[in-house]
């Protein structure tokens, strides 16, 4: 008969340690105060969302993740891509994480980094920028054409008959406009690009 001393107690969970440096560089590369150190895993966020279904994490989960130091696995998420920017999870978000400007940041980081598993919305996001860049606006006749013959070019046909009300109705330009002062607006995302780049030089 074993006595109380003789029973060995279960060993014991191994510890996690925390891998803080991909979260810091979240935070400083998300514009203003992402609060994104403040999350309590509550999951309001997921529970707000109206594209979560479809995520193949939820808001809560990349966070966590974000925390762990998985960069990898969290920039080869499709959530950020899924994200619709309606602000829902924010105005909920009981700690105001800023959490529409994380997924924004997160999108940045893998084109950069070229961890996604589908092109077709990293390539959307390029292109919808390069034409805000080059003429200060969306320019939708030329981003919707531009990305339609790259991913879905045998959607073209089906979908002329709305292109054609649209330009009739003069909803869409068929030509692009550019902004006035467009210099100015090139200046300026000039010198956020700089900040940017001068922002992410690790600290000697």
């Amino acid at each position: 008969m074993a006595l109380a001393t003789d029973i060995k107690p279960p060993p014991s969970a191994p510890k996690l340690i925390e891998d803080l440096t991909f979260l810091n560089e979240v935070v400083e590369r998300t514009a203003g105060v992402s609060r994104l150190e403040m999350c309590i895993q509550c999951g309001t966020c997921g529970g707000s969302c109206p594209s979560a279904a479809d995520m193949d994490h939820t808001p809560r989960m990349l966070f966590a993740m974000i925390r762990a130091g998985m960069r990898q696995a969290v920039l080869m998420s499709n959530t950020p891509w899924i994200c619709v920017s309606c602000y829902h999870c924010v105005v909920r978000c009981p700690q105001n994480v800023h959490i529409a400007d994380v997924m924004y940041t997160l999108k940045s980081m893998a084109i950069e980094a070229k961890l996604y598993r589908d092109s077709t919305a990293p390539d959307f996001s390029k292109t919808f920028v390069d034409m805000v860049e080059e003429y200060g606006r969306s320019y939708e006749f030329g981003l919707a054409t531009r990305h339609y013959l790259k991913h879905f070019p045998l959607r073209l046909p089906g979908m002329s008959p709305m292109a054609l009300g649209m330009l009739t109705k003069e909803r869409m330009s068929i030509r692009p406009k550019r902004i006035k002062n467009i210099k100015q607006l090139k200046a300026i995302l000039q010198r956020a690009k700089e900040l940017d780049v001068k922002a992410q030089r690790p600290v000697a």
